[in-house]
């Protein structure tokens, strides 16, 4: 997931130890002894994509080193590998989530891990205890995988002097993974194995920095895919700042699909895709001309594109006159079902929730991320200690909201005065063109606004990119599409085929 970074800490507190030692002993934090990493390996058997698969679950952590080969951080994994796999022709696939300051749970007990965390569709959670169920939907059949947690999710950490924000940035934090991607290729004797790369949400963005790092020098680590589920890779067309109308040439789509699923769209056509493929055309057409055109826009083609902007949003022309044809999803979350009292998700827009003050511009919270955080922490935490055996004694694992300011700055990309665009799909071009073998697998959910499917195909249809070798899905649900048991097996059926090379 991707969307804040919200500032908090681990924090290791010695209360154990006498005040007085101390006194005696003034020791600096980096002189103090780091103890071993934490690791607990397990065998189990499960049934994944129709196969008797026994594996070997591996978690705990790794200590990442400085030059004199002190351990400055400790990344945070679990792998799962099947049991007499051939190590040189068994694909292996790294995955993580996003924030940036979000572990890895989401798709771990959410997708893709041997056992999943099964919730409602679309509804709230409620309390637990939450089922833990067996997940044939894991792609343990065609690929190892392994789970990664950066520094501030998760149990991850700084460790000695080093500090955490020092990783907390898009290149930083990139860095860290391609050296945990290269100990842990070391480590498992899988150099020559066919290898895959992604995440979700700014999981994406951190997956074509790393891209970049493995791929973008003379020791390279080849990869044969880049998995990118809900995308975003370009920060600046979405910014929602006075002057930029992308935006809303952007969001128009996801607008559209969302006013089709909750019914407020007149003789709607019968799929999301064909009122995806309406809003798409209206968008970059006359939507778009009007919004370039600002104040020399004429009345008469104001009025016309303002009765089209009604139709595919739902909202009335009333308010959209109101909103110079302009409307930002924070508005549209509470307007669309107002008259029903409700407002609709973020991340999925297909969850409901009733706010303090109905009358706000903005909605109270995301009802579509309070409706499965519960169920996700409290899986992560219990399946790690109950199924995995992980002995982390009082630290809790740190499912969102670890990480502080984040350094979005790219070296390559500043302009004359300095000013920043961040967009790391060029990376992806480039390594396109130069690796003949990579693919990339593009996931999208129809109701997702934190990563809008049209912003994702803008991004990737510039110059610079082969088209053949870009694969897009879509899906019924949001961001994070596998909530919809439907399209968690659709999901896990095209990662299958785009692994088996399908």
């Amino acid at each position: 997931m991707r969307f804040s970074t919200i500032p908090a800490a681990i924090a290791l507190a010695a209360l154990s130890v006498p005040v007085s030692a101390f006194a005696a002993d003034e020791k600096k934090p980096d002189d103090i002894a780091i103890p071993a990493p934490i690791m607990s390996v397990t065998k189990h058997k499960g049934n994944f994509g129709g196969q008797a698969i026994g594996y070997t679950a591996t978690t705990g952590e790794t200590y990442l080193t400085d030059k004199d080969g002190k351990p400055v951080a400790a990344i945070f994994a679990t792998s799962y590998v099947k049991d007499g796999g051939d190590p040189k022709s068994r694909p292996v696939t790294f995955l993580f989530n996003g924030g940036p300051g979000s572990g890895s749970l989401w798709l771990h007990m959410g997708a893709f891990g041997p056992k999943r965390v099964a919730i409602p569709n679309a509804l709230d959670d409620g309390a637990p205890p939450y089922p833990l169920v067996d997940n044939p939907d894991s792609l343990l059949d065609v690929t190892d995988i392994v789970f990664i947690d950066p520094v501030g999710t998760g149990f991850a950490r700084a460790l000695g002097k080093k500090e955490a924000k020092d990783y907390w940035g898009v290149s930083a934090d990139a860095k860290s993974i391609a050296e945990f991607i290269r100990l842990w290729l070391n480590r498992n004797g899988r150099w020559n194995a066919p290898k895959y790369l992604g995440g979700e949400s700014y999981g994406t963005t951190r997956s074509v920095a790393v891209l970049k790092e493995l791929e973008g020098s003379y020791n390279d680590v080849a990869l044969n895919g880049i998995i990118l589920i809900s995308t975003i890779l370009d920060f600046g067309a979405p910014a929602e700042v006075q002057g930029n109308e992308m935006p809303y040439i952007l969001n128009l789509p996801s607008m559209a699909t969302t006013a089709w699923y909750h019914k407020k769209i007149p003789n709607p056509p019968a799929s999301a895709a064909e009122i995806a493929a309406e809003a798409r055309a209206f968008a970059i057409g006359p939507y778009a001309a009007a919004l370039l055109k600002g104040n020399q826009l004429g009345a008469e083609e104001r009025a016309s594109v303002r009765t089209a902007l009604a139709r595919l949003t739902g909202l009335s022309e009333a308010f959209l006159d109101k909103a110079n044809l302009r409307v930002l999803p924070g508005r549209f979350y509470k307007e669309l079902l107002r008259d029903r009292g409700l407002s609709i998700g973020r991340l999925d827009t297909r969850y409901t929730g009733v706010d303090y003050d109905q009358a706000g511009e903005e909605p109270d919270n995301d009802p579509s991320f309070y409706a499965i955080d519960g169920a996700y922490s409290a899986a992560i935490n219990s399946y790690l200690r109950d199924d995995l055996k992980l002995k982390m004694d009082d630290r809790s694992y740190v499912t969102i909201g670890g990480v502080g300011d984040w350094d979005w700055k790219l070296a390559d990309q500043r302009g004359r005065d300095g000013e920043v665009y961040v967009n790391v799909a060029p990376y992806l071009g480039k390594a396109l063109r130069e690796n003949s073998g990579l693919r990339v697998f593009v996931g999208q959910g129809w109701y997702d606004f934190a990563t809008p499917f049209f912003g994702a195909e803008y991004s990737l249809s510039r110059p610079g990119f082969d088209p053949a070798r870009i694969r897009f899905h879509y899906y019924d649900a949001g961001h994070m599409m596998y909530v919809r048991p439907e399209d968690l097996h659709k999901l896990s059926a095209d990662l299958r085929a785009f692994i088996r090379g399908n």
